[in-house]
């Protein structure tokens, strides 16, 4: 009985946000592509299955770096970087226009294991 009592108390808890896939946009003041990238992607994200999956959060690449286990250093901004339990699993550097931008982080998502359709 204890640990039944346990076991729904643990699962009322909020997950660490942490936990969940996200999409981490480094970007800094002044840069084209990342003003562009909002013009013609950042409204709409958040309404894609992307963007339901790994939720977008940005950071200026000056500023402190996210506590995340990069595979490498950012040097472009913008870079895309999908992140998972706190670990670089794929990344896109620049911005490749609307027409690229899906097809390249579908890609990554596959890569990565997560599938964007929810019946998978």
């Amino acid at each position: 009985m204890h640990k039944a009592l346990v076991a729904i108390l643990f699962g009322l808890l909020p997950f660490s946000a942490t936990a969940e896939p996200r999409l981490l946009m480094a970007e800094e003041t002044g840069c084209y592509w990342c003003a562009k990238w909002n013009e013609e992607i950042a409204h709409i994200y958040p309404k894609t299955a992307e963007g339901r999956l790994a939720p977008l959060e940005r950071y200026d690449l000056h500023s402190d770096t996210p506590d995340v286990e990069f595979a490498e250093r950012v040097h472009f901004t913008p870079t895309f970087i999908l992140v998972d339990e706190g670990k670089e699993l794929g990344r896109i550097e620049g911005y490749p226009g609307e027409d690229f931008f899906w097809g390249l982080l579908a890609m990554m998502f596959e890569r990565a294991g997560i599938p964007l359709d929810p019946a998978s």
